[in-house]
């Protein structure tokens, strides 16, 4: 039996996966999350934890940079991206970067209960129609170098990159993070080195490159 963590912002979205996991996949506790920092405060809270299930597209969450900085915080454990998106480019990103399934919200119960066995002894999976396409390509070397930037970044220091994607204030990063103007300048000095870039708009673009378009619709898919 496993202990799962879904992170979906999508409370509909997610109560329907949890019901379809429990008819195809044996669990003795499941932790529900709603936001990035939500979920990085389930996982301190619960070091035992066997599976992550993560949606891309949560608060707080930049694309695949939160799975980024996930995968470097909790490397022994497995991550399963959920998405809307079945575009084959992203699937193969997602892999690249450290997840162990990726799983679209279209997914049949039973195919998403194969996944998840497949994954708790070990394996890696993606649907079965496009396997070949994704683990027969190789990453794009400039994104696996900038993900790997990425990953020597702090936990606040990946809120603030977050802040600076969304065009906050010094003023307004160090009000909701509780700490001064000064340590948030720090911080991005440190976020500069880090990235290898001089000024905010760089930050911006370089982070862009590892981010999602937002989805069209995040209508509740039939599970």
């Amino acid at each position: 039996m496993a202990k799962l963590i879904v992170a979906d912002d999508h409370p509909l979205f997610r109560n329907a996966l949890i019901h379809a996991i429990s008819n195809t996949f044996v669990t003795k506790a499941t932790i529900e999350t709603d936001s990035f920092e939500a979920t990085c405060e389930a996982l301190l809270e619960h070091p035992d934890a066997d599976l992550l299930l993560l949606d891309l597209h949560m608060p707080g969450n930049c694309g695949f940079l939160g799975l980024i900085q996930l995968r470097k915080q909790y490397p022994t454990l497995p991550i399963v991206v959920i998405s809307a998106s079945d575009d084959v480019d992203v699937i193969k990103r997602v892999m690249a970067f450290g997840a162990s399934a990726f799983i679209p919200k279209s997914s049949h119960p039973a195919e998403i209960g194969k996944a998840l066995n497949a994954v708790i002894d070990g394996e890696l999976w993606v649907p079965p129609a496009i396997r070949g396409q994704v683990m027969n390509q190789q990453q794009h070397q400039p994104d696996l170098d900038l993900a790997a930037k990425v990953a020597e970044l702090t936990p606040q220091q990946y809120k603030v990159l977050f802040y600076l994607t969304e065009g906050w204030l010094n003023k307004q990063i160090a009000y909701d993070l509780h700490i001064s103007e000064a340590t948030v300048k720090a911080h991005i000095t440190a976020i500069f080195r880090k990235l290898g870039v001089t000024n905010r708009t760089q930050v911006v673009i370089q982070a862009q490159r590892l981010q999602l378009e937002a989805p069209a619709d995040k209508t509740l898919v039939a599970l």
